[in-house]
């Protein structure tokens, strides 16, 4: 389903069962797989790659440079920027040009979640099953199942894949484990917080 006031490239594939809802742009090149949810004012870039089973929520902005793995949640206004210096002139003056960005790749990998008004900075890269906080700016990579909250983000703890805090536990040898109180999964981890 793609809703009539969405703008989607006719380069762009889009996966089936996907759905497109009101005032999104998809730009050319830009592939969305099947089952994803694009909510209301999303803008895609040219060549960004979205997976299976995403719910991108409204006002959310995914810039070129930007891999979005299978079922990820991304909440309303959060922004994945892609250059580290921008600028909007050279030095002498002129406008920048498609040639002039220097685009960071970001990878935000499977089942991960990140919160509403999230600042992602480019050329890092998100665990399978992280969870960024709302309101966070992420600078640096996040572990698998890794917690990540504030500005500049901080890694606070650990989330089981069905998104509950891990309480931490035992040590074994020198790493740590951390388990969940509701399915009682663990993870070891090499340090602790």
């Amino acid at each position: 389903m793609i809703h009539e006031s969405a703008q989607v490239d006719p380069g762009a594939k889009i996966g089936d069962n996907a759905k497109i809802w009101n005032w999104v742009q998809i730009r050319e090149n830009a592939e969305i797989g099947e089952n994803t949810i694009i909510s209301k004012s999303v803008y895609i870039d040219s060549g960004v790659r979205i997976g299976r089973n995403v719910k991108i929520q409204n006002n959310v902005s995914v810039y070129h440079g930007v891999s979005i793995e299978d079922g990820v949640f991304i909440g309303p206004h959060v922004c994945f920027t892609n250059d580290k210096y921008p600028r909007s002139i050279n030095p002498d003056g002129t406008l920048k040009g498609d040639d002039d960005w220097r685009v960071s790749e970001t990878v935000v990998k499977y089942g991960s979640s990140i919160g509403a008004n999230s600042t992602i900075l480019p050329g890092v890269t998100i665990g399978r099953f992280a969870m960024i906080g709302s309101g966070a700016i992420v600078t640096k990579d996040v572990p698998d199942n890794g917690l990540v909250v504030g500005a500049p983000g901080e890694l606070i703890g650990y989330v089981c894949d069905c998104g509950i805090k891990l309480v931490k536990g035992q040590a074994r040898g020198k790493l740590i484990v951390y388990k969940c109180q509701n399915c009682g999964r663990e993870i070891e981890s090499g340090e602790e917080l």
